[in-house]
C-alpha cells in the first residue's frame, strides 16, 4: 500500500532519466567536435602567427597563438572544459526546477507551520504552488498522511512508519534525477589533470630530444616544446579546478534539497504521531 502514491510517477522519472542519458550521449561528441574546430579555425588562425603561418611562432602577446602551440592535447582538454560548462548549465537548470518556484527554506517553514496547525489541505496547496522535487516528495507524504487517517487496520506507530516509508520511496525516485551527470563532472576533475600531465610529458620529451640532438640545440624548437608542456599543464589544472568547483556547488545544492526533504518529512511523521496518539 505504501507503494501506491509513487507508482504513477515512475514512468515520468524513467523518461527524465532517459532524456538526461541521451543528452550526455550527444553532448560529449559535440563538445569534442567543437573543441577541434576551435583549435583549428580560431586558435590556429594564421593571423595569430608571425608571417601568417601557423608553423611559425605566435605573435608577441597573442594568447590564441600561444595556446595553439600546446599541440594536439589542447583540443582534448578544451573538449573537457566545454563538457564541464555544458553539463554545469544543464545541472543548474535541473536542480533549479527541482527546487521549485520559490525559496526552499521558506517553503519548508510554511509546510511546518501548516502541519503544526493541522492544516493538511493548506500544506497540499502550498506543494502545488511550489512544484519541484521537494514539493513532490512532501505532497506524496501528505497524501499518505490522509490515507493513514482513514485506515483502520494499523496502529499509530505502524501508520507513522508507513508515511515515513512512502516519503523515503518518493525521495529515492527524485534523487537520481538530481545526481545524474554529476559523475561526468567528477570524472573530468581527474582526467583533466591527467591529460594536462600527458601533454606536459610529451612537451618535455620533445624538449629533451632537442637537447640531445647532435650539435647546438635549436633554441626556438626547445622553447616551443617547453611552451607546449606548460600550456598543457595550465589548461589541465584550470579545467580540473573548474570541475571541482562546479561539482562541489551541485553536491551542496543537492544536499540542501535532501535536508529540506528530510526535515519536512520528519515533521509530517511527528505531527501524525503526536496528533493521533493524543486522540487515542
Amino acid at each position: 500500500m505504501a507503494n501506491a502514491p509513487t507508482k504513477p510517477t515512475t514512468p515520468v522519472k524513467n523518461e527524465s532519466s532517459s532524456a538526461s542519458g541521451a543528452f550526455a550521449t550527444l553532448t560529449i561528441p559535440i563538445c569534442i567536435v567543437v573543441a577541434i574546430c576551435i583549435f583549428v579555425f580560431i586558435l590556429g588562425h594564421p593571423s595569430h602567427f608571425k608571417g601568417g603561418n601557423p608553423d611559425n611562432d605566435p605573435n608577441p602577446g597573442d594568447i590564441f597563438g600561444t595556446v595553439h602551440k600546446g599541440g594536439v592535447i589542447v583540443p582534448i582538454i578544451l573538449s573537457y572544459l566545454l563538457m564541464v560548462i555544458v553539463f554545469s548549465i544543464e545541472r543548474f537548470i535541473v536542480i533549479g526546477r527541482a527546487s521549485g518556484t520559490g525559496n526552499v527554506d521558506a517553503f519548508v517553514r510554511k509546510i511546518q507551520a501548516f502541519l503544526n496547525s493541522g492544516n493538511i489541505e493548506a500544506a497540499n496547496a502550498e506543494c502545488d504552488k511550489q512544484k519541484g522535487s521537494v514539493a513532490n516528495v512532501i505532497k506524496s507524504g501528505l497524501k499518505k498522511y490522509r490515507e493513514m487517517e482513514v485506515d483502520q487496520t494499523m496502529d499509530v506507530d505502524q501508520k507513522a512508519l508507513a508515511i515515513q516509508k512512502d516519503i523515503e520511496e518518493a525521495t529515492a525516485l527524485e534523487m537520481p534525477m538530481l545526481e545524474q551527470n554529476l559523475t561526468i563532472i567528477a570524472t573530468l576533475v581527474s582526467i583533466g589533470t591527467l591529460t594536462g600531465l600527458l601533454g606536459t610529458v610529451i612537451g618535455m620529451i620533445g624538449a629533451f630530444s632537442t637537447l640531445g640532438a647532435s650539435g647546438a640545440p635549436n633554441q626556438s624548437e626547445l622553447s616551443t616544446h617547453i611552451s607546449e608542456a606548460l600550456i598543457n599543464t595550465a589548461l589541465g589544472i584550470g579545467t580540473s579546478a573548474v570541475s571541482i568547483v562546479m561539482y562541489n556547488v551541485f553536491t551542496s545544492k543537492i544536499d540542501k534539497l535532501t535536508y529540506a526533504i528530510d526535515e519536512t518529512g520528519f515533521s509530517i511523521v511527528q505531527t501524525f504521531s503526536a496528533s493521533h496518539k493524543n486522540r487515542a
